[in-house]
């Protein structure tokens, strides 16, 4: 029997002499484990190390790894120390030791808690180690937001890096103390503007002294989080954020996104009256009357061309040199898009320009011919491919609901079995309520899990659908006159625009459509 071994450790190891080292526990959970399948006299087919990564985690690399490997049965024996230090979550115990793996045909085993997937008779232990882990997790994710929660409320700075122009105070966990050095370039830039020199100006003045912006100055510092394929220079936005930034006046507003799901890293944005500000807990580096200069000229600036109406081609247009999104403005009553970074910088990008009107009119072109063409060949399938992975996630969430239908089944019979049970006496009336109630809301969850398919199961089948009378839907664009928002949504996904070719009045022009 060849067995794969998997081990995971949560916590930091502050052990480590060098980083490519394995912890201490790491190395302790292998030797109990390379034992184990010595005294079976089984054969070992490779160790599969997590370290530093919690067990509500998916994207494990080495837990992956196992998982692909399972799939193509390299081996036959998954072992490790405990349940939980594969997963913690019980939707994954469902759905790969309880699912999958006697699928593909493997063998799970933990060996301090006993778990076993050839011993039918310990599966609901299995379930409620997965039961008690889950709840571990969501626990400790409350626990976790309740501490974050009251130290954002109590004016603590919350983060893995100070502000630019503060660095975190080494006596006092949570204040933010001036850095000299960025604090300078900060004045300068609320100086600047206050004058009315104008943010992409100031970024290429800031680009033009070599000084480095935000996240290359923390990589200086010796950051290792800091992101070293960002861009080096000082951009528009970058100069636009931190004259709106509270924090340069002594204020704090924190909790501006939140996580969507304890067993997820995304975030998404909370409503402004969800954000936890705080006044005066650190050292301004602002003064309060250059403040509300500044916030009283952008208001000013923020006037969009057309009250209250996004863009025609707003955030869908980008420089074909540098890839970054083109910005509006307008001269003498025409409105134009041009890429910034050209100004921000020396021998930084070509500078791409074209007119809203004259770019309005390509498009308009292109879309007729490309549409004339197509309804002309009648050949949908030759021409366009709209969704093609919608059958491929139709086919894996029945699966999905299949497989959590099934167990849903299973469980109503483990309540009746229990029930059985406790009128034989095998079992007392506390452990049949408790194991019932576990088991009930173990149902349940799985039932909210195959409603949530379905609704997407539903709007797949929706999708395909009107994939099938694709042709209709298009007929509607042909032999337009003028653009409008919702157009350029439907059938533009984004335009690369480059700069005028010398002698000419052409305008490199690429249209990625949204089929």
């Amino acid at each position: 029997m060849k067995v794969a071994i998997y081990c995971r450790l949560s916590e930091e190891d502050k052990n480590k002499k060098f980083e490519t080292d394995d912890s201490n526990s790491i190395q302790n959970q292998k030797s109990m484990l390379i034992q184990y399948v010595i005294e079976h006299d089984w054969e070992l087919y490779n160790i599969y190390s997590d370290d530093d990564y919690t067990g509500a985690d998916r994207k494990r690399p080495e837990f992956n790894r196992l998982l692909k490997d399972a799939e193509n049965h390299k081996f036959d024996i998954i072992l490790c120390k405990t349940q939980s230090r594969f997963t913690r979550e019980l939707e994954l115990v469902e759905k790969y030791i309880h699912g999958l793996f006697p699928l593909w045909g493997i063998r799970f085993i933990s060996v301090v808690d006993n778990a076993d997937t050839d011993n039918k008779g310990n599966k609901k232990s299995r379930q409620i180690n997965g039961l008690v882990n889950e709840w571990y997790l969501e626990d400790m994710s409350e626990n976790i937001k309740s501490v974050l929660t009251n130290r954002r409320k109590n004016g603590y700075h919350i983060g893995s890096f100070a502000p630019y122009g503060y660095k975190k105070d080494p006596d006092k966990k949570g204040h933010l103390i001036i850095d000299n050095e960025a604090a300078k370039v900060v004045r300068e830039i609320f100086i600047l503007f206050s004058k009315g020199y104008g943010k992409t100006y100031i970024a290429r003045m800031l680009n033009d002294k070599g000084i480095p912006n935000p996240t290359e100055y923390k990589r200086l510092q010796g950051y290792k989080q800091a992101n070293k394929h960002n861009s080096t220079l000082w951009k528009y936005f970058t100069i636009s954020n931190i004259l709106k930034n509270e924090v340069y006046i002594g204020n704090l507003v924190q909790g501006k996104y939140g996580s969507v799901s304890y067993k997820t890293k995304k975030n998404r944005p909370r409503p402004k009256s969800e954000w936890y500000k705080v006044c005066g807990v650190h050292e301004p580096i602002i003064e309060r009357d250059l403040w509300e200069r500044v916030q009283n000229l952008i208001n000013q600036k923020n006037r969009p061309f057309e009250v209250g109406k996004i863009g025609l081609f707003a955030g869908k247009v980008r420089c074909i040199n540098c890839g970054y999104t083109m910005r509006s403005s307008k001269t003498k009553k025409i409105n134009y898009l041009k890429c910034s970074t050209k100004h921000i910088a020396k021998n930084s990008c070509i500078g791409s320009f074209i007119s809203v009107a004259k770019l309005e009119k390509i498009i308009i072109d292109e879309i007729n011919k490309f549409l004339s063409e197509f309804l002309d060949k009648d050949m949908l399938e030759s021409n366009i491919h709209f969704c093609n992975d919608f059958e491929k996630e139709r086919n894996q969430l029945i699966s999905d609901i299949k497989l959590y239908q099934k167990k849903v089944d299973e469980y109503s019979k483990y309540i009746k079995q229990l029930y059985i049970d406790k009128i034989k006496g095998i079992i007392s009336e506390s452990d049949y309520i408790s194991f019932s109630n576990e088991f009930t809301l173990n149902r349940e969850r799985l039932k909210n899990i195959i409603n949530e398919n379905q609704k997407q199961l539903d709007d797949i089948e929706k999708n395909i659908k009107s994939g099938i009378n694709q042709k209709e839907t298009i007929e509607k664009y042909i032999n337009l006159k003028n653009l409008n928002r919702e157009i350029v949504e439907i059938l533009i996904d984004y335009i690369y625009v480059g700069k005028r070719i010398k002698g000419t009045k052409e305008i490199p022009i690429e249209i990625h459509w949204n089929f």
